[in-house]
């Protein structure tokens, strides 16, 4: 079925998870703001142009998302939602300094050995 899908549809399948992944890398740096902060603390961090960005990133996600729904079943465009469990890791790795260890590396080739097994 991935073979039948035009361009156009795939890259907003892959968008999707893309952007929520960079969401969520955005919401771990204002909650590592936020670490002994007190009320004023987290007043400044839901003002902060990271949070809003984050919260910006979502609502560009879903709106992408409401474009893959109009032409896949949610059934099989879900199953691309899998990739933000490869994407987080990766840009957690790289704008946080966090490790990337050889599981997570089996974990990533089990996920696309799985997409692709749905999708071929």
């Amino acid at each position: 079925m991935l073979k039948a899908l035009p361009l156009s549809t795939l890259l907003p399948m892959i968008l999707t998870p893309f952007l929520i992944a960079v969401g969520q890398v955005m919401f771990k740096m204002t909650g590592q703001k936020l670490a002994g902060a007190g009320p004023a603390g987290v007043q400044q961090a839901l003002f902060s142009p990271l949070f809003i960005g984050a919260l910006v990133l979502y609502g560009g996600a879903t709106l992408v998302w409401l474009w893959v729904l109009k032409s896949v079943p949610l059934a099989y465009a879900y199953s691309f939602m899998a990739l933000a469990f490869v994407f987080v890791p990766v840009l957690s790795h790289y704008w946080l300094g966090e490790t990337i260890s050889p599981r997570y590396l089996i974990a990533v080739a089990l996920i696309l050995i799985g997409l692709f097994t749905l999708w071929s």
